[in-house]
């Protein structure tokens, strides 16, 4: 059986409050687990929770109680972080630096020189698609373009975890279409994800498993098409249907006893729409 990629026993984490004998529970008795090849997406509304487990599980807070593994290795180790790139919601890089110089950089914390750093720099670049401003300054770069890459960075080390907050903050929905595809290459490639995100219908685009926190609680967590799945109601959707057709159906129903509860033509997303007109539509 496959070491988790993350595992979170009974995690609390309390905060004080200064100058109050007052305390605040950012997170309380959390446990889950984050299966190897997943895209797990953690959401909750602002304060619930969720910056604070990120960090925890990086490794940058000190848990209250409980306990957090990456990769079987307690988080709170420099170790378990060798196998994992991390973007944060603002990040913040060097505006004076081209991208390829920015990789350069980040590469040489980890470790890489010479030709394999260089070799690595023009993978990511490709992988990001942003070979062709690899010469420009971050100065320039649009917020999609530094969103990218953030991601390559990321990636430098060649991390088996990936752990991004909002990765499509500010971004328009061409950037964030873009990012999205980027998110499920990863995926393809093993690499696990824990995103973090309000866009949710990205997320149930691209998620296998969520854990939804309020309060710091977490009160739901499981597949997502279990868990977003009506379970006494059955969509059919038929293409070119003859009245008489429609008609029989209803009947149909009508004496199973069942309810036709909704009828109408199927719509599209408003994203799938504004990128089909604006001509940005992978499809």
């Amino acid at each position: 059986m496959s070491t988790p990629a993350i595992t979170i026993q009974k995690l609390t984490k309390i905060y004080p409050i200064p100058f109050k004998r007052e305390k605040v529970t950012a997170v309380r008795e959390l446990s889950l687990t984050v299966e190897p090849g997943q895209v797990y997406g953690l959401l909750g509304p602002n304060g619930s929770g969720k910056s604070t487990t990120m960090k925890i599980v990086l490794g940058l807070v000190a848990p209250t109680a409980g306990r957090t593994e990456i990769f079987g290795r307690d988080s709170r180790t420099v170790e378990s972080r060798e196998d994992v790139g991390f973007l944060p919601e603002n990040p913040y890089f060097y505006k004076f630096l081209t991208g390829a110089e920015t990789l350069a950089f980040y590469g040489k914390l980890c470790g890489l020189g010479g030709a394999r750093l260089r070799e690595r720099t023009r993978e990511l670049l490709a992988l990001v698609g942003l070979e062709n401003a690899a010469d420009r300054r971050l100065g320039g770069y649009s917020k999609g373009m530094l969103q990218r890459i953030g991601l390559a960075q990321a990636m430098v080390q060649e991390p088996r975890l990936l752990v991004l907050d909002e990765p499509t903050a500010g971004v328009d929905p061409a950037g964030s279409r873009e990012i999205r595809d980027l998110i499920l290459d990863f995926k393809k490639r093993g690499i696990t994800v824990l995103l973090c995100s309000h866009l949710l219908e990205q997320v149930q685009e691209i998620c296998d498993r969520i854990g939804i926190l309020h309060q710091g609680v977490l009160v739901r967590e499981g597949q997502l098409d279990e868990l977003i799945s009506i379970e006494n109601q059955t969509e059919m959707i038929l293409e070119n249907p003859t009245p008489e057709l429609l008609a029989e159906i209803r009947a149909m129903v009508g004496r199973s006893k069942g309810r036709v509860v909704e009828e109408g033509r199927p719509k599209r997303t408003l994203e799938r729409y504004f990128l089909e007109v604006t001509g940005g539509s992978d499809e």
